[in-house]
């Protein structure tokens, strides 16, 4: 594997197997590649060209769908809940409310109900969706099990376990561990801001009276020219919905640019820049950066394992859930 210190070929065909059956490994739940295959042959097909139509007018949904397939995820696991809408549904929640992309799920949605009705659940939509979108913004693409059904239940209430902008990085350890999901997988996800942008709302109060500890009483971890940049983009009370680069210098390509930033204290979130600054999490991000680290590793790789591994989060089969007819709501 790129990137990776073999002492001897028997490891290196150690490694190769494990990372070839790797979407295996995590398909014991009833999700399984190729799912559609008899049912619904063009699913994916159908799901990627819409993305692509829609991504040729507007680029910003590729991070869009990303970041809803996360949240879909973290509360009541991947069942498409996040699209439901309601006066008290999870995308009326704080972290939701900025989520985009809802319209290319629907799009998919109503080609797929004409090719095969009821077949094809909401939930795997949003999971090929997030595949599809980090393919097109130049990431590799991987094999995605598919066999999920839509959830039934969608409560703002539950949104509480989403991982936020100012959590410490036990905190995220924590979110993330109780889901399943060890360090690397931290690590490695939250690599997706790679693309796309974050509102000034979420990062401005580090940039004005957070310490004085700085003559510019920002917060000290960020690199003090950034701080200048950041603040002509985001003005003390100004703009708050105003979006900025997550990822600065590459925000509409998917590579591990975005941890050279955190190495150089230009990473925007709070809990981004964090993942430098703690041991724990520090290592794997040396390990993205080429050639530092104990250990090196291929960010493309990790994030497809931990994407897929993240995608079984307390899916829905069999006759658990349904297939919803629109993605909106559930059925009557």
């Amino acid at each position: 594997m790129e990137g990776r210190f073999f002492p001897n070929k028997a490891a290196l065909f150690m490694m190769l197997l494990t990372v070839c059956i790797a979407p295996t490994l995590v398909q014991g739940q009833g999700t399984r590649v190729g799912f559609y295959s008899s049912s619904c042959p063009r699913a994916e097909a159908i799901i990627r060209s819409t993305v692509q139509a829609h991504f040729k007018s507007d680029p910003t949904v590729a991070p869009g769908l990303l970041r809803m397939h996360f949240h879909d995820c973290f509360v009541q696991g991947c069942d498409g809940s996040i699209l439901i809408d309601g006066p008290n549904a999870e995308k009326t929640a704080g972290p939701n409310r900025l989520l985009r992309g809802y319209e290319v799920i629907d799009d998919a949605k109503t080609q797929l109900e004409a090719a095969c009705a009821g077949v094809v659940s909401c939930a795997d939509i949003l999971a090929l969706a997030a595949r599809d979108s980090v393919f097109l913004t130049n990431g590799r693409s991987w094999a995605v099990p598919t066999g999920r059904r839509d959830g039934r239940v969608s409560l703002a209430s539950d949104t509480a376990n989403l991982p936020g902008f100012r959590d410490s990085v036990d905190v995220q350890k924590k979110k993330f561990a109780d889901l399943g999901l060890n360090t690397l997988d931290l690590v490695a996800l939250v690599g997706g801001h790679t693309i796309g942008t974050g509102a000034c709302q979420l990062f401005s109060y580090r940039l004005y009276n957070f310490t004085n500890t700085t003559s510019s009483g920002a917060d000290a971890s960020i690199d003090p020219s950034f701080v200048s940049q950041l603040r002509s983009l985001c003005p003390q009370n100004g703009d708050g919905t105003r979006r900025v680069a997550l990822d600065t210098g590459s925000p509409s390509r998917f590579d591990a640019s975005f941890f050279a930033n955190l190495r150089s204290g230009r990473g925007v979130l709070e809990s981004d820049q964090k993942l430098w600054t703690d041991a724990s999490t520090k290592t794997f991000v040396q390990g993205f950066l080429s050639g530092q680290g104990l250990t090196q590793l291929d960010f493309n790789t990790e994030f497809a394992k931990s994407m897929v591994k993240m995608s079984n989060i307390g899916v829905k089969t069999g006759t658990n859930g349904e297939i919803r007819k629109i993605c909106s709501a559930i059925n009557a």
